[in-house]
């Protein structure tokens, strides 16, 4: 490893994070089978949200687009399947799918077999991210209707009680949040005092963990609008259970309620007109709910729905993005950091990259996220992937591994302003300063109602630089002869002061699921680059 890239990398890191990761390796803690507590009396559960069934029989699943079989105690932590998918697998989360008689009989046959094969501490299923979404969602079953068993609520007390003592102070972030809203699920629908201990525990971690991850413009701190959702989704189930349990009045819950109306609007502003999220850092369909489905769900707990913004300009300052609407277009902008500095696991190099819908229909695209873990992984990550300029074929930002960052790319020179019926957004980044010369790249957009102009500009240093304009499967490309321009299809026209080309490009709308595409691209140095889509 390069001793820079090192220093780089860990020098922002909070000190929790360096020495618990000593703490969470050194201190292994014992499984306490004590009996449970006794079960909470709770009324009032409000349907929570219903996410597609992976169970196709008994023991087969379908997880981030690839199938599985789970015939044997062994395939729960079968090495040939990667870690991302034996996590899913130990989430549970079929049992938040509609379900005939058979299908539940299957359910409970697979809720058995994980207690019986997978020893209390032992396995994937026991590391503390997969432990607590189990127990949300067996949790949340009940709620919903199934009779647990007896051996079934013994075990989600160990799970309880092995969690308090494996929170993720190592990794903070969504990681945390999730382990503490276990804590509070289990503490509100058990009682007595050893579930006022974990009640009280997961509230103090949240109620500071909110205040640091929702920032003033409702956006999680991490910058992905899927990892927003999730959390969304997180928050209004705990404020379900809280009301079902009686505890609504309970600090912190009447204030949560704002936070989710908060994090509501920041969706419905980074949503196509499509009704699905956006593609800025990791992110994908597929994994959380929908955001009409997390409307929906706020509206039936008091919440008013979120709708998109209108026409103009939506500034999220905190957050770094912006979405501009104007007649038939919406683009969505990334004029912000990558995410936390010291927690920057789910950020791609996608500095000054955006997408643009028209019509309904999405035109620009960023690549999107389909896997965890090796080369694809990397390249998913890179400038290269996402609608903005590559400078000497480097990224923006220094990622590497799967999950770190090293030096990241700053925004400098920022304006959002309208111009008459024009909105119009220029910015630049400091991300490629570590190359000869310091260069810096600037983009400007400009948004009227019958086109979208982008001009790009790299100031310093004398190096290749190539902007690149993915475009959404659905979309064709003809370029002209003389290379200057390129006829879209449906009205839409594309024209460059460079000559383009069209690259072959993947979009990734799902874990585990590529398609082919094209990147119109063109050089964005020595000259700036000025390219206009119009309809």
């Amino acid at each position: 490893m390069k001793l820079g890239r090192f220093v780089r990398t860990v020098a922002p890191l909070r000190p929790i994070q360096i020495y618990g990761r000593l703490i969470f390796r050194l201190r292994r803690p014992r499984p306490n089978p004590a009996a449970p507590p006794e079960r909470r009396s709770l009324s009032g559960w409000v349907p929570s949200i219903v996410h597609p069934d992976c169970l196709s029989g008994p023991g087969r699943v379908t997880l981030l687009n690839r199938q599985g079989e789970i015939d044997r105690a062994e395939q729960w932590n079968d090495p040939g399947q990667d870690k991302l998918w034996l996590y899913n697998l130990h989430y549970f989360d079929a049992l938040a799918a509609p379900a005939d008689n058979e299908r539940q009989q299957w359910r409970r046959d697979l809720v058995c077999r994980w207690i019986e094969e997978n020893p209390p501490g032992e396995g994937n299923g026991w590391e503390p991210y997969p432990a607590s979404l189990r127990i949300v969602n067996w949790i949340k079953w009940a709620l919903n209707g199934a009779p647990l068993e007896s051996a079934w609520l013994h075990s989600l007390a160990v799970q309880a009680r092995w969690l308090e003592q494996r929170l993720e102070w190592h990794l903070l972030g969504n990681h945390l949040f999730a382990n503490a809203k276990a804590l509070v699920f289990a503490g509100l629908f058990f009682e007595g005092p050893e579930a006022e201990r974990w009640l009280a525990r997961g509230l103090n971690i949240l109620d500071a963990e909110i205040a640091e991850q929702i920032l003033a413009d409702g956006g999680h701190f991490e910058l992905s609008p899927m990892y927003h959702s999730i959390l969304l989704e997180d928050l209004l189930d705990m404020l379900n259970l809280a009301a079902a349990a009686g505890a609504a009045g309970r600090a912190p819950f009447p204030a949560w309620r704002d936070v989710a109306r908060k994090m509501g609007h920041w969706l419905a502003a980074m949503t196509h007109p499509d009704g699905r999220i956006a593609f800025f850092n990791d992110a994908a369909f597929g994994v959380a709910a929908e955001p009409a489905a997390l409307a929906a769900y706020a509206e039936r707990l008091g919440i008013a729905r979120s709708e998109p913004p209108g026409e103009g300009i939506t500034h999220l300052a905190s957050s770094g993005y912006v979405r501009l609407a104007r007649g038939r277009a919406v683009a969505l902008l990334d004029v912000g950091r990558i995410g936390p500095d010291y927690l920057p696991g789910h950020a791609h190099a996608d500095t000054l990259s955006f997408e643009l819908s028209v019509d309904g229909a999405r035109i620009i695209v960023n690549g999107g996220t389909s896997t965890y873990a090796g080369a694809r992984r990397a390249r998913e990550r890179g400038t290269s992937s996402h609608a903005t300029v590559t400078v000497a074929g480097t990224d923006s930002s220094e990622l590497w591994s799967a999950f770190r960052a090293g030096r990241r790319a700053r925004i400098v020179e920022l304006t959002v302003a309208e111009d008459g019926d024009a909105l119009c957004v220029s910015a630049g980044h400091d991300g490629y300063r570590f190359l000869a010369g310091r260069p810096r790249h600037r983009r400007a957009w400009r948004l009227t109602r019958d086109g979208l102009s982008v001009v790009d500009e790299i100031v310093g240093g004398s190096h290749r630089a190539i902007a690149r304009f993915p475009l959404h499967p659905d979309v064709a490309a003809e370029i002209d002869s003389d290379g200057r321009g390129a006829a879209l299809g449906g009205g839409l026209r594309w024209d460059s002061s460079a000559p383009l080309a069209a690259e072959p490009f993947e979009w990734s709308p799902e874990f585990g699921l590529s398609v082919p595409t094209l990147a119109l691209s063109a050089p964005a140095a020595p000259a700036a680059l000025t390219t206009r889509l119009s309809w």
